[in-house]
């Protein structure tokens, strides 16, 4: 059930000063042993700021926490977390680039030759380790210094200072849509290549965001230094080639598309009948031409960023606040929060959006129909245009993949972990200034009865119901705790003479009853 909306505008601009959820599911808590309800507002937990501006902010404030933490890392994290892993896909198996989407599960291996106008790359024998090097300088302090990177993709075409094109007509919104749909891959290359010629196990946390043309580029925290020589030959040798069907042009237009057979099981042309090529027929006839080429290569473009940064240092946190600048945002959406978007960059959204939306996204992509081919495990009902995959969401363009990736040694610790480490900070300050923080611990999930069974019931409130209690009452109430717990933590800190500590990760969930 989708939340209800919290139309009060001053209750909501004061939610959302003291990071209160905006948009949060009412859910009663029944206790089977006493009979006693309450109502408990559970935060809607979005991402993106115009859904709901406090739990995306905290969502942001998180993943600074996690790159900080990893990124000067003095100790090896373990390697155990599940939450944790990006894009991370180590360890060797085969060359530098290996361009078969089925490579890794044994079903159908292309050549894993590279390209000849690609550079062949250094292979040094693998190191222990992943905390990178330590240096001393000449006034015997040592240093760990690491590294902030930043990868783009190539011109599609010139833009003015909008980021718009100057002529439509010429830019290559074809290239750009296919060039986001596959950027992961690419960067999953990247990472691969970054290890095999360095040696080292790099780890890193990395975000995707849009440049101001809405290309995707990436921004990468990456624990210890490399020769920017060396990362330069990574990027100029890194590519991943598309080894699917031909899709230049489409087969199928408007409402002429093929139709579901019923007794075959497959779709046929809509004039003749005639079956359309399944998705391994059409990788075979690839396969049996010695002259086919990749549908699709995709590869970074020159400009490239490298910076050196020191742990503790204002640098360092202006590089995490810039990591995470526009997780809360849509790819689409106004990065710069001008309130109003010009008609020529409306029209350069809407370009985008409309390549992207008719593009195909993978192999079972419905949109396979228009360009002649049958997707991969076709069904019944398949339409071009209306693939579920979230890469031709204009929100996305085409970026369908995760928009933070880290590494599986980054930390050792999910983010789970890391939204408890923050929480049993503050709770520390409270505690030894003699305040107990709210614990709903006797609420959990997992509380048995004597006879074994669950001793707590859920249940959604649904709008209307006679016992539902106010919506706007339960919002105002939760940002009243959230004034008191704030001004409680900030007079403990204080008297604790601490630093600062964000509370907008660590904010429990308040239950109050129900009216």
């Amino acid at each position: 059930m989708s939340a209800p909306t919290l139309t009060d505008e001053t209750l909501r601009g004061l939610a959302i000063a003291e990071r209160v959820c905006v948009r949060p599911i009412l859910s009663r808590l029944t206790d089977t042993e006493t009979g006693g309800t309450r109502t408990v507002l559970i935060p809607c937990g979005s991402t993106r700021e115009t859904v709901c501006p406090s739990c995306a902010d905290r969502a942001r404030r998180l993943r600074m926490q996690q790159c900080r933490e990893g990124w000067h890392a003095t100790e090896e994290p373990t390697d155990d977390d599940e939450e944790n892993v990006g894009e991370d896909q180590d360890e060797d198996t085969t060359d530098d680039n290996a361009d078969d989407e089925q490579d890794r599960t044994g079903r159908r291996v292309r050549s894993t030759r590279r390209r000849d106008d690609a550079d062949q790359l250094p292979r040094p024998p693998k190191q222990d380790g992943t905390l990178g090097r330590t240096y001393v300088a000449p006034d015997g302090k040592r240093l760990r210094p690491s590294m902030f990177l930043t990868l783009t993709m190539p011109s599609y075409g010139r833009v003015t200072s909008e980021g718009v094109p100057v002529d439509p007509s010429r830019y290559d919104y074809r290239r750009a849509a296919l060039d986001a749909i596959h950027f992961s891959k690419l960067i999953d290359r990247f990472w691969q290549n970054l290890r095999r010629a360095t040696g080292v196990t790099v780890q890193y946390f990395a975000t995707v965001e849009p440049q101001r043309r809405l290309a995707p580029h990436l921004h990468a925290a990456v624990r210890g230094t490399f020769p920017r020589a060396l990362i330069r030959q990574v990027i100029a040798a890194t590519y991943h080639q598309v080894w699917w069907p031909p899709h230049d042009e489409p087969v199928y237009v408007g409402d002429d598309m093929p139709a579901w057979d019923e007794h075959d099981g497959g779709y046929v042309d809509p004039d003749t009948g005639r079956a359309l090529p399944t998705w391994d027929e059409a990788l075979d006839s690839l396969d049996a031409d010695p002259r086919s080429e990749p549908a699709h290569v995709v590869r970074f473009g020159r400009q490239v960023d490298m910076q050196g940064v020191l742990a503790g240092t204002p640098q360092a946190d202006y590089a995490i606040g810039y990591l995470t600048k526009y997780l809360t945002k849509s790819i689409s959406g106004d990065i710069d929060d001008a309130g109003e978007i010009s008609a020529a960059r409306q029209a350069h959204i809407d370009r985008l959006a409309d390549e992207v939306r008719w593009l195909p996204c993978s192999p079972t992509c419905p949109n396979w129909l228009r360009f002649g081919v049958q997707p991969k495990h076709a069904r019944a009902g398949m339409a071009p245009g209306y693939c579920r995959s979230k890469t031709h969401d204009r929100d996305h363009l085409g970026l369908g993949g995760r928009r933070v990736l880290v590494s599986r040694k980054w930390t050792g610790k999910t983010l789970t972990e890391h939204r408890a480490d923050r929480a049993a900070v503050v709770r520390t300050v409270l505690t030894d200034a003699g305040i107990e923080m709210d614990d709903h611990a006797e609420f959990s999930a997992t509380a048995t009865r004597a006879d074994g069974q669950p001793r707590y019931v859920w249940s959604t409130v649904k709008p209307g119901d006679a016992d539902a209690p106010s919506y706007l009452r339960l919002i105002a109430a939760v940002v009243r705790h959230r004034q008191r717990w704030r001004a409680q933590y900030e007079h403990a800190k204080n008297g604790a003479g601490l630093p600062g500590s964000d509370l907008s990760a660590t904010q429990p969930t308040p239950v109050a009853d129900a009216a």
